[in-house]
């Protein structure tokens, strides 16, 4: 049997796809050998390697307001702590490191003080999924042993090079931004969001060449901190992975 690693994008509550795409592969009966996730993606790749089912992952995320998963910070780095998503992980698994993970785990984060791609898989889980959840400008960045570290969007935002080198045969990267269109901002969250969607699309439009599947569901018409969309943002990742998994022969 082939080992398959599955790669979970960001973006932040359209992350509510990847719980489809999860749901997708179950019934499919296809086992993940390997799992990483970048921001939301991050989050979900956390619980799912830890044994939370998708059916507890969506009450979860939606019980997650994605503003309010902070509270107000006077910090020069952000206006907002993103720890109430920390607190989530920590209250669902315990204060859990990668190495008692179910599935093998590896998140990515952006060290923004040298400019570059962290890749984390040991130590703390909730500390590292808070880290490459912090959207530049508006959470705190996270103190990771001396490093200032914000959303891994920036570098990867969906992480199939970490897989490569945890030793899998079978790559399905799961692109929420794929074939999403620029809107109108609604707020300051959007502006940040759609900059940086402009600044990371072509890199992540390479880098998912390298995965073998990829399951890009079509999402341009949700908000990405409308949690009243969850239901709706499950059926698009199911279907689109429903899709996929028709079309091509993954081995279980």
């Amino acid at each position: 049997m082939e080992k398959t690693g599955l790669a979970l994008g960001g973006g932040a509550i359209l992350g509510a796809a990847h719980i489809g795409v999860l749901r997708a592969l179950e019934e499919r009966k296809i086992q993940i050998g390997s799992i990483t996730g970048t921001s939301i993606g991050a989050f979900i790749a956390a619980l799912y390697a830890f044994g939370v089912s998708p059916h507890e992952i969506e009450e979860k995320i939606t019980d997650l307001n994605w503003l309010d998963a902070a509270g107000f910070s006077f910090s020069k780095y952000g206006l907002l702590s993103n720890k109430k998503l920390g607190d989530t992980l920590k209250n669902t698994l315990g204060d859990v490191e990668f190495k008692n993970a179910k599935i093998p785990l590896a998140v990515v984060a952006t060290d923004i003080g040298a400019c570059r791609k962290v890749v984390l898989k040991e130590g703390s889980v909730a500390k590292s999924v808070m880290a490459s959840s912090c959207i530049p400008g508006i959470f705190i960045p996270v103190d990771f042993d001396g490093k200032l570290l914000v959303d891994g969007g920036l570098v990867e935002n969906v992480p199939i090079s970490p897989l490569k080198k945890m030793g899998v045969k079978i790559i399905i990267g799961v692109d929420l931004n794929a074939n999403r269109k620029c809107k109108k901002p609604d707020d300051l969250i959007d502006v940040l969001v759609n900059a940086l969607d402009m600044a990371i699309d072509n890199a992540t439009r390479i880098q998912t060449k390298e995965a073998d599947f990829l399951i890009a569901p079509e999402l341009s018409a949700y908000n990405r901190t409308d949690v009243e969309m969850v239901h709706d943002l499950i059926k698009e990742g199911y279907d689109a992975a429903k899709d996929i998994l028709r079309k091509e022969e993954i081995n279980a």
